[in-house]
């Protein structure tokens, strides 16, 4: 009789689990808070990073926060002092009234290691946070009554550790003025470095660096532009320019705080991985992007595409192209991309496709795009890089004589325009030009015909190749445009080497 195949997992009935008590040390918080009474200067090494809630007994977080409240009044905090404040706490009630504080000074012992106990105290802290996601996550796992989403409990639990996680670091933290002033000048050395042009990360695009000064860390940036214009084009020549610039860097041993580029992640909500690849590898090996996705490359050009694909296989570029994102698991992931891979730079394409948090249940949009570009704005200043996030412009720039963008064009534009640090409008003429060609003229045609086709023409010669990049808004600098080469069949904007700066070449005919 054959035998019957096991299997791969059994179910096992539910075992009596002996109740644990958490993570605690009641030792530890009683030696802290006598040492804080005894000498008030303790308390200002260990405020910094200690809260009342880091206590596990509630009673001690309150003496906690007494104490730091007498401190910083400058009132000596001591048994005496704070007796008036607990006389009708119920928790000391129980342990015998206010003689508890008195108590808790009767060894001196904890003057010695008073740093160390505060560390153990936050340490059990955290570990207590952590069982705290641990059993909510199996407590939401286990409920089916509602709508199964396995994903959004994924993400929920990683946004909540990774809270745990970033708990009593810098980030948020005050800053003296001598840490601030450090982190300016190093800013400046990095400035001075790269020839007084960037602090921030590389565009790639010396004339756009040196009107930004570069991406600057914890900065929105809004790209925005009308349909046509090139906005995923300039992301996609800015995302590979920083980090063609990071490995460039590294591998000049150039260490990872000082290089002008960075590893970017790229969350491609309307274009998959695969067509944002192509995108890059047509701009890098300059071979025409429709011939690719038609496949009617030359053997020569197929040499050159590949030879492409095989230079950027470490570029450290990571698309993300999951359709229909909520600025939440957004958040969740680039968390996760700065965990794993140090992530120097974000990009979103685009900001409209992203949803909010389902909060605004009436369906009001712009409540929901303010949300998004606070988000953005946040998880710029959390992550410590530039947020690059594409926008859409509405239709009413088609509609007037002189078609450059301006903020008010910003869909749902009031809360995008207040949270960005800088809005760029990508700008082509050449496009706008294009679409109105006149009637090639005949033999048959008067002069007026020919002569507004040749009008057209020299328009056209004038505008041919070339895009404007507006800096509508800057905190850090002042407004303007700047000129920029554009060619249309690699999609890939560069520097515009302008007539007025070449040499003079009278005499060399």
């Amino acid at each position: 009789m054959a035998r019957m195949a096991e299997p791969q997992f059994q179910i096992v009935p539910n075992a009596v689990e002996t109740p644990r008590e958490l993570p605690h040390n009641a030792e530890a918080e009683a030696a802290l808070l006598g040492a804080m009474m005894i000498d008030n200067r303790v308390a200002e090494d260990v405020m910094q990073k200690l809260r009342s809630d880091h206590f596990f007994d509630p009673l001690n977080g309150r003496i906690y926060d007494a104490i730091l409240r007498l401190t910083t009044s400058g009132t000596i905090a001591n048994p005496v002092t704070l007796k008036p404040l607990f006389e009708s706490d119920e928790a000391m009630r129980a342990l015998g009234g206010p003689v508890y504080l008195a108590q808790l000074t009767g060894s001196g012992a904890g003057l010695i290691g008073a740093k160390d106990f505060a560390k153990q105290i936050y340490d059990l802290a955290m570990l207590r946070a952590l069982v705290g996601v641990g059993r909510d996550l199996v407590d939401s796992a286990m409920d089916t009554s509602e709508a199964v989403d396995p994903r959004s409990q994924i993400e929920s639990a990683e946004m909540r550790l990774y809270k745990v996680a970033e708990e009593g670091g810098e980030t948020g933290s005050t800053k003296t003025f001598v840490q601030a002033t450090k982190l300016a000048v190093d800013l400046a050395e990095k400035a001075q470095n790269a020839g007084g042009k960037i602090s921030g990360v590389t565009t790639g695009m010396d004339s756009v660096n040196a009107k930004t000064g570069g991406l600057h860390h914890s900065d929105l940036l809004i790209l925005a532009g009308r349909p046509g214009m090139g906005k995923t084009s300039f992301a996609t020549n800015v995302a590979f320019n920083a980090a063609k610039r990071y490995l460039r860097d590294r591998q000049d041993g150039i260490p990872h705080e000082k290089s002008l580029g960075a590893k970017v992640a790229f969350f491609s909500l309307e274009m998959s991985a695969d067509q944002l690849a192509t995108r890059i590898l047509a701009e890098q090996s300059g071979v025409i992007a429709h011939k690719i996705r038609s496949g009617s490359l030359t053997r020569d050009e197929f040499t050159k595409f590949a030879r492409a694909a095989s230079e950027l296989e470490d570029l450290p570029l990571y698309i993300d192209d999951t359709a229909g994102l909520t600025i939440a698991a957004l958040t969740t992931r680039a968390r996760r991309l700065k965990r794993r891979h140090e992530i120097g730079m974000i990009i979103v394409d685009y900001l409209q496709l992203l949803t909010g948090s389902g909060k605004n249940k009436d369906g009001n949009r712009v409540q929901e795009i303010s949300e998004i570009s606070r988000g953005l704005k946040t998880l710029a200043k959390e992550l410590h890089l530039p947020v690059i996030a594409l926008s859409q412009l509405s239709r009413q720039v088609e509609n007037r004589e002189d078609k450059r963008p301006q903020l008010s064009d910003l869909r749902e534009s009031g809360s995008i325009e207040q949270d960005a640090d800088i809005v760029l409008f990508v700008y082509r003429e050449e496009y706008y030009v294009q679409s109105v060609e006149p009637k090639v003229p005949g033999p048959e045609d008067d002069a007026k015909v020919h002569e507004a086709y040749n009008e057209w023409g020299r328009k056209m010669q004038s505008v041919a190749g070339t895009a404007e990049l507006i800096v509508a808004k800057q905190r850090h600098g002042s407004t303007g445009r700047v000129r920029l080469k554009f060619e249309s069949s690699i999609t890939k904007f560069s520097d515009l080497i302008d007539d007025a700066y070449l040499p003079d070449r009278t005499g060399y005919e």
